[in-house]
């Protein structure tokens, strides 16, 4: 440096050039910022969004001028020692399956019970928290089964909602608009029921390999599920099945189990053969490893989020451990010795928040002769809600009938009540003209119009049942925005 320049403050005209602090030195100066600034150049400072750090705040982070604050969202208080926004109300626990029964352990008194027993091959799990009413599926039995989780000191019994489930791997309740979702890892495909198990629909059957977990939001309108198979993935979609698209594809191997964090607006999951937690925004974004371990992650299977907390269940190790969900430290063990346990959940009000049931806000079931789902909701235009028709049935122009032809060659309307009503459709002159032939077919009409269900060949589960409906989705004609494709399930 010229000698000229020694014993020359240059902070002392114009600051420097320096928009906030001038810092001298024995050789020239540099600029500087105050706490909760950053250099944007070499001179000028700008506001750090301390808020793009996800663990900043327990839960929401409202940036300011040179700092930020940090609030709870409704339902939590904030621990003024801790900073960690705390569930308001009743006691919140896990629930997992064990196998051969259902059990929940509190997480703050460790109350250690059991819901449901006397069960085959419980494998995945989830409730509708509104209702007080668990939903599982039982490999073996092949079907999805609920109980009611107040069991006021009994042992809870169980109902059979669904069957011809072959291989599930992962269930989830739309706790908004009365649906069940589930993945099947043999028939490869992703579909939808209503909760009592009287209408249900294929989603997605095509460029799955192994789904696995899955997870929704009905506030949002989309839902989300694992693949473990090759290659690997985590994908999204719209819960009427439009909009897919993935989030996850590299650096992902096993991906076991998947969760949602509504309130920092996150997903979660778990890699087995990567011994790996990590996590993503829900645009697939801002991806971030939350903690790696051969000891605590050698074979992770399931997981789930509340508060500042993430907890999952590892299947070699027989345990069910939690951490801190931003930095996977604080590690500790919950349960162990468990007997092949395969899902699990945490059981508390917030942890399912109350959502506007499009479905039923101007009439029942939105209109729709059948399924009514709901959309995703990708801008402010979107559609609330789709309507569905089985297989074989189209929408009429007001985007909620549907009308179809059924095996027998009739013409045929799907009801609200999911029933069809037959009107033949006129008959040659010639048949006409045969008594004995117009006497058969009276009958025949007779007999259609008083039918209760009907059999439908489906080629997913490759059986003859009464309740498997494939089934296409259509558009509500009166909503306005995003334009679906039709589509077709075969």
């Amino acid at each position: 440096e010229p000698l000229k320049e020694c014993n020359i403050n240059e902070c002392l005209v114009n600051n420097g050039g320096c928009s906030h602090i001038c810092r001298d030195l024995i050789i020239g100066y540099e600029c500087d910022c105050p706490a909760g600034f950053e250099l944007l150049d070499r001179r000028t400072c700008g506001d750090i969004d301390e808020c793009q750090n996800p663990g900043i705040c327990s839960q929401i982070c409202i940036n300011l001028k040179g700092g930020y604050k940090c609030e709870c969202s409704r339902g939590y208080q904030m621990d003024l020692a801790t900073g960690v926004c705390k569930a308001v109300g009743k006691e919140p626990s896990l629930i997992f399956t064990n196998r051969r029964d259902i059990r929940k352990i509190g997480l703050e008194r460790k109350e250690y019970i059991q819901l449901v027993e006397q069960l085959r091959n419980s494998i995945a799990l989830d409730a509708d928290i509104a209702e007080q009413k668990l939903y599982w599926a039982d490999f073996s039995q092949k079907a999805i089964f609920s109980a009611s989780v107040d069991t006021r000191d009994k042992v809870g019994t169980h109902i059979r909602i669904l069957n011809n489930v072959h291989s599930p791997a992962g269930i989830a309740v739309d706790w908004v608009y009365k649906n069940i979702y589930w993945s099947d890892s043999t028939a490869k495909t992703i579909s939808v029921a209503s909760l009592d198990g009287t209408k249900r629909k294929v989603l997605f059957l095509s460029e799955l390999r192994e789904p696995a977990s899955i997870a929704v939001d009905p506030i949002s309108g989309f839902m989300y599920w694992s693949d473990w198979g090759e290659p690997a993935k985590i994908e999204k979609a719209g819960m009427n099945g439009f909009d897919r698209q993935q989030l996850v594809t590299t650096e992902i191997q096993w991906p076991n189990g998947i969760a949602l964090d509504l309130v920092k607006s996150r997903l979660y999951w778990l890699d087995s053969k990567l011994h790996m937690l990590s996590s993503v925004d829900l645009n697939g974004q801002d991806r971030r490893i939350v903690l790696k371990s051969h000891m605590f992650l050698p074979h992770p299977l399931a997981l789930t989020i509340f508060e500042d907390r993430v907890y999952w269940i590892d299947g070699e190790n027989e345990a069910v451990y939690g951490a801190n969900k931003f930095t996977g430290t604080d590690l500790v063990t919950l349960v162990n010795n468990l007997n092949d346990a395969q899902d699990i959940i945490v059981y508390h009000e917030l942890v399912q928040p109350s959502g506007r049931n499009w479905c039923e806000e101007n009439m029942a079931n939105g209109g729709c002769s059948y399924l009514c789902l709901p959309a995703p909701q990708i801008n402010e235009h979107s559609p609330k809600y789709t309507c569905a028709c089985p297989a074989g049935y189209f929408l009429q122009e007001d985007g909620m009938r549907c009308t179809g032809f059924n095996t027998s060659g009739t013409t045929s309307e799907v009801t609200a009540a999911g029933r069809t009503s037959a009107a033949w459709i006129i008959l040659p002159a010639i048949l006409l003209m045969m008594a004995a032939a117009a006497g058969y077919f009276m009958w025949r009409n007779w007999q259609h119009k008083n039918m209760k269900s009907m059999n439908f060949d489906n080629p997913v589960y490759l059986k003859t049942t009464e309740e498997d409906l494939t089934i296409d989705i259509g558009r509500h004609s009166g909503s306005v925005g995003h334009t679906y494709p039709a589509i077709s399930v075969v």
